[in-house]
């Protein structure tokens, strides 16, 4: 890359996948197991599900640089975290070593990765690795399309207000709602209200060895499904006949 210096290594962001390590794709377990630096994203209580996922593949002898980021509403700690990684990231790739970031499901879908590429990409070499999303393969847990021919599939973040939800849902034959969490309850109410709740699944640690797999209306009003997608659709593709 034009302008870098010789010896400038170069950051690698690796999408792991949602949980299954045999999904990470052949670049990116031959990238891993050479990798001499390994960074992850991890929260104050040192969960990584991405080093989870990805140790398999990791180079033995790599060095582990864990990457912690506030889980708050606030934005300014986890800027600020990104801000103190990617000048940690940049000592190393101007040392000469290369980093490979792991990134949970795919780098650049709703992925922590995103942040680095603008803190990063002026100073040294970045190369981004796609990765199967939670998305994909929560539709392949359930052996469901997602959406077919014409129709819109939106993508929707649980925590957006009810009336946004709302209008994006009303005239949306199918509709996935990630980060669910604390919103569950709220989301489902939605969901009956719109007509999506019906066919809506609801597909917990996807492709992991924890994998649960629920009709929507089979959670109590108290229970909080974890690391979870909900897959909605009120379609009307005849997805088993011939077109």
């Amino acid at each position: 890359m034009a302008g870098h210096q010789a010896m400038t290594g170069t950051l690698h962001l690796i999408g792991v996948g949602p949980g299954d390590p045999e999904l990470l794709t052949l670049k990116a377990a031959r990238l891993l197991g050479t990798a001499p630096v390994v960074a992850y994203p991890a929260t104050v209580e040192d969960q990584a599900l991405a080093l989870e996922i990805a140790s398999p593949h990791l180079n033995p002898d790599a060095e582990r640089m864990p990457i912690t980021i506030p889980m708050r509403v606030d934005r300014a700690p986890a800027k600020a975290a990104y801000d103190r990684a990617a000048a940690a990231m940049l000592t190393r790739l101007n040392a000469g070593d290369d980093i490979a970031y792991l990134c949970e499901g795919d780098p650049l879908f709703y992925g922590s990765a995103m942040y680095l590429v603008d803190r990063i990409a002026s100073h040294a070499p970045i190369e981004i690795v796609p990765g199967v999303s939670s998305l994909t393969a929560a539709a392949a847990s359930i052996r469901r399309p997602i959406a077919a021919r014409n129709e819109v599939l939106k993508v929707l973040p649980a925590p957006l207000p009810d009336e946004t939800l709302r209008e994006e849902l009303a005239n949306a034959p199918a509709a996935a709602i990630i980060k669910v969490g604390r919103h569950f309850d709220r989301v489902r109410a939605l969901l009956m209200e719109t007509g999506h709740a019906g066919n809506a699944v609801v597909v917990e640690h996807a492709s992991s060895g924890r994998e649960r797999i629920s009709p929507l209306s089979a959670f109590r009003h108290d229970e909080r499904p974890y690391f979870s997608i909900i897959l909605c659709y009120r379609g009307h593709e005849p997805w088993g006949r011939t077109p």
